[in-house]
């Protein structure tokens, strides 16, 4: 693994991480590489965001509805195949490549922001 270089703490709060809830979780039979058509609440404020994920490995559409994420909410909309994503969801890589979303371990309201 490589070595970023170094920011400053102004940079990190230019990138808006916040916390949703799953409402929605589809197949993306289009996507070129397997993934799920996900929805996800923000809350007040910023509302139902739509994007897409490559989760398949880990994640069933029935374990997802309902689960709170990290995303990051201000990049802007990118074409993905059919879809528009709205938001990045963010998750780690094990050591076979699978993606495990960042989720908060405790309950926290809809619309935080990590920091």
């Amino acid at each position: 693994m490589s070595k970023t270089s170094e920011i400053v703490f102004d940079d990190f709060l230019k990138v808006d991480i916040r916390v949703g809830i799953i409402i929605l979780a589809e197949n993306f039979p289009e996507a070129r590489k397997p993934a799920f058509k996900l929805q996800i609440d923000f809350g007040e404020g910023i509302g139902v965001k739509k994007t897409s994920a490559q989760i398949t490995d880990l994640y069933t559409l029935e374990t997802l509805v309902g689960k709170k994420v990290a995303a990051v909410v201000n990049f802007p909309p990118r074409q993905i195949g059919p879809v528009m994503s709205e938001v990045l969801v963010l998750g780690f890589s094990d050591e076979e490549g699978r993606i495990s979303l960042v989720t908060p371990d405790h309950d926290v309201p809809i619309g935080g922001r990590l920091h």
